[in-house]
């Protein structure tokens, strides 16, 4: 991919052309600088953040910048992780023709000036982005001046990641096909208490720190970090039917949303919370997983190798489901569509299949064998070698 230019006039202004606007590489005797983009949703911050720790533990002298905007969720994640964050104006794409399609040159001239001017004053050696906003104004400050590092997480690629490979060093991606030509797979980087998380050894704990039942079969079921409705509804109608079948839950319905549950005497617990503050443990309580499939939840469930019911958000170019097939294709998962998702569904399938041990072992060891435990490993050390160069 490298040196791939876009036509002149594609996409705001253009690199400087003289020899001293670009930077060649660390001074020798410094540490490496790596400014990372990837901000809106933990979709894109995640990865950005697992990439920063895994670039700490190779070097642990290397510096480490994060690029966001207001309006995202980096402005808690990024501070959380211990990483310096960068404002920059965001540069939205309207979809359709507006007033805002006419402020676009001026928007997209005031955010890459202002990224370059981040991007001097850490003197970056590489900017490695995610996606999103706030990636676009990476790629084209960076563009003429700093190696540039493409990630793309879902199955089908966004327009920030797909300008930014044009003149890329170097792109990957999660999963074969993203629509970026000649994208290496390496899976999502992903934090290291999930790829390092040993379900079993932590299953007795993580019961007793969620207050579940230590034995009874227990399905995961959440949907964001907002909840999603649809799961809210079809698990609450199902909840009796759950119990009485001996089948515990551990339900994240949302910080803003309720479940109206009722107790079955002598079942196993059906414990709701608003939000799920250690997914590790979550994930090592449960023996079937039901949720959404953005491209992080299906990298993690994956990686941890937890049998899943995926629920695809019905919204956008049907990413989630595109997310989801590579598990779904070798057996480690099921798909239902939101619509088919109902009290009686989880009654009919779900049920059965989180009391069928033989057949979630099974869909076990499929879905380990999608999973890609080692892609923050890899990024790093490919962020580090383009850094050098």
């Amino acid at each position: 991919m490298s040196g791939q230019q876009p036509a002149q006039g594609d996409f705001g202004p253009q690199p400087d052309q003289t020899p001293t606007s670009r930077i060649s590489g660390p001074v020798a005797g410094r540490p490496p600088s790596v400014v990372v983009a990837g901000g809106g949703t933990a979709g894109h911050i995640e990865p950005a953040m697992a990439l920063a720790d895994a670039v700490r533990r190779m070097r642990p002298d290397a510096r480490i910048l994060a690029l966001g905007t207001e309006r995202g969720l980096e402005n808690r994640i990024v501070p959380e992780r211990g990483y310096p964050l960068e404002m920059v104006p965001p540069v939205p794409m309207p979809r359709k023709a507006s007033t805002e399609l006419l402020k676009m040159p001026m928007k997209v001239r005031e955010s890459v000036k202002r990224t370059r001017e981040v991007l001097d004053a850490a003197e970056a050696d590489v900017v490695v982005g995610f996606g999103g906003y706030v990636s676009l104004s990476a790629y084209l400050g960076a563009r003429g001046r700093v190696p540039i590092v493409v990630h793309e997480a879902n199955a089908s690629a966004g327009l920030s990641n797909k300008v930014g490979a044009r003149f890329a060093e170097r792109v990957l991606a999660a999963v074969p096909d993203s629509g970026l030509p000649g994208a290496q797979t390496i899976g999502i980087p992903l934090r290291e208490t999930i790829t390092s998380l040993d379900r079993a050894a932590l299953r007795a704990q993580a019961r007793a720190y969620f207050g579940l039942h230590p034995q009874a079969p227990t399905i995961l079921v959440f949907g964001g970090s907002q909840g999603a409705q649809t799961l809210n509804t079809a698990f609450s109608g199902a909840a009796d039917a759950l119990g009485r079948a001996g089948i515990g839950v551990l339900h994240a319905h949302g910080p803003k949303n309720t479940l109206a549950l009722r107790e079955v005497p002598g079942a196993p617990p059906y414990v709701a919370v608003p939000y799920l503050d250690r997914m590790d443990l979550a994930y090592a309580a449960a023996d079937l997983v039901v949720c959404r499939s953005g491209a992080m939840t299906v990298a993690e469930v994956s990686a941890v190798g937890l049998p899943g019911v995926f629920v695809p958000l019905p919204h956008g170019n049907g990413e989630q489901a595109l997310n989801a097939q590579p598990v779904v294709s070798a057996g480690g998962a099921r798909l239902v569509p939101d619509a088919e998702l109902t009290p009686q569904r989880v009654t009919d399938e779900v049920l059965p299949l989180a009391g069928d041990a033989h057949r979630l072992r099974e869909m076990s060891r499929a879905t380990l064998g999608t999973g890609h435990r080692e892609a923050d490993r890899v990024l790093a050390q490919i962020t580090l070698e383009v850094a050098a160069q």
